[in-house]
């Protein structure tokens, strides 16, 4: 993978290409941000957490129909307490936030991973930011929370280990299409476009089985410093590329 560069010279605005219909988004950088800036690391979720309300609002309104964000990883339990328990008081702000604030909203929200290490609290919010919004018809903005993809795969087999156990489904029957339906993203179109700012080269263990053909657009910008021209400056490269799924 190959850094593209923040502000690049636009020939196309998005009036003049397809839009992909799933996005998912590496939230990258709080810390580095903040570690600039002489703050301590809480500070630069808080500001993280400001661009990703900013930015789903922004994909949304322009008519993208999944927006996948990859919020905290399977992995990010090895980080200080204190800096955890910020992440926590966050989340439960932000879910408090969309069930007050996005009531006039067509967004759809969904929560992606292990959900059982957080608190009851925080359960019973995406809970009912599900239920409010279920019957929406706009955005589905995935959260991925506690959301690993190699994890996600091992939920997976193991579902579909115990089909074939109990007889209602065979082994010769399985496909790549039924792990896709055993996924937490089940239902949903595979992404599109899939975009890590902050300028790091890796996957990150997101979206492994889903991401096989997506297309990667890696910026050299912070996720709190990333805006909506960094956001339209992704999805034309995007729209520049010819994707050939391994073909010619």
């Amino acid at each position: 993978m190959s850094i593209f560069k923040k502000k690049p010279t636009q020939e196309l605005s998005l009036s003049d290409i397809a839009l992909p219909a799933h996005v998912g988004i590496i939230m990258d950088g709080n810390g580095r941000w903040a570690k600039k800036r002489g703050l301590p690391r809480s500070a630069g979720h808080t500001a993280g957490a400001q661009t990703f309300r900013k930015i789903a609002r922004y994909c949304s309104d322009i008519g993208i129909k999944y927006l996948t964000v990859y919020a905290f990883s399977t992995e990010n339990w090895k980080r200080p307490s204190d800096e955890i328990d910020a992440l926590m008081r966050l989340f439960k702000d932000y879910l408090q936030e969309a069930i007050r604030d996005f009531k006039d909203d067509s967004i759809v929200l969904r929560f992606i991973g292990d959900r059982s290490a957080f608190s009851p609290e925080l359960l019973s919010l995406m809970q009912e930011n599900e239920d409010e919004s279920r019957d929406r018809d706009g955005m589905v903005l995935n959260i991925a929370m506690n959301y690993g993809g190699r994890a996600e795969l091992v939920t997976a087999f193991r579902d579909i280990a115990d089909k074939v156990k109990d007889g209602t489904l065979s082994p010769d029957a399985i496909t790549e299409q039924t792990i896709s339906d055993y996924l937490y993203t089940a239902g949903q179109p595979d992404p599109d476009l899939i975009i890590r700012p902050s300028g790091e080269n890796r996957t990150s263990n997101f979206l492994l089985w889903q991401s096989a053909y997506a297309e990667y657009v890696i910026m050299d910008v912070l996720w709190p410093d990333f805006t909506q021209e960094d956001m339209n400056s992704a999805l034309i490269e995007y729209a520049k590329r010819s994707r050939r799924f391994g073909g010619i």
